[in-house]
């Protein structure tokens, strides 16, 4: 079962939520928790809040809902960061003129799932068995000998310039 967390409306680029949601993206909970601890960027407390909030509402369904989760296999499925509305805005500018510029808005989604097994493989291995599979032959393409390039002319000598009397 998915568990989601959303966080709408927040003053940061998208751009630069995305740079913090791929260094969690398919980590476990507690991994996550600890990289968005000591990230160096504005929103990373942000995302911190969003995250624990995800782990949360897990934990709000074990008990209200009675399922059997247990929230050391939960891992980050899914996080996005998608656009929100965009304030345009002015600057003045020299000779009368006016910048315009949008501040931009995002919205941000985290996703948690419980991994089906505690090895944190789950479905991601599969064994095969039976005989050993061949390798591919290559085969080896001779290279044609490289042509020489034609000898270049030589520049005509130049005539020694005449001495004004």
């Amino acid at each position: 079962m998915e568990f989601t967390a959303k966080l709408n409306y927040v003053r940061v680029s998208p751009q630069k939520v995305r740079l913090v949601l791929d260094l969690i993206k398919g980590r476990r909970v507690e991994e996550a928790l600890d990289t968005l601890l000591y990230a160096k960027k504005g929103i990373a407390p942000k995302l911190y809040k969003l995250l624990r909030s995800a782990v949360e509402n897990a934990n709000y369904a074990s008990a209200e809902k009675g399922l059997d989760i247990d929230v050391d296999r939960l891992y980050v499925k899914r996080a996005v960061a998608n656009d929100g509305p965009r304030m345009k805005r002015i600057r003045p500018a020299p000779m009368g003129r006016a910048y315009h510029y949008q501040r931009r808005i995002s919205h941000v989604e985290i996703a948690l799932e419980e991994k089906a097994s505690g090895n944190g493989h789950a479905g991601l291995v599969q064994t095969v068995e039976g005989a050993p599979a061949k390798k591919p032959v290559r085969k080896v393409l001779k290279k044609a000998p490289a042509k020489k390039k034609p000898a270049a002319k030589k520049p005509a000598a130049k005539k020694p310039a005449k001495k004004k009397k």
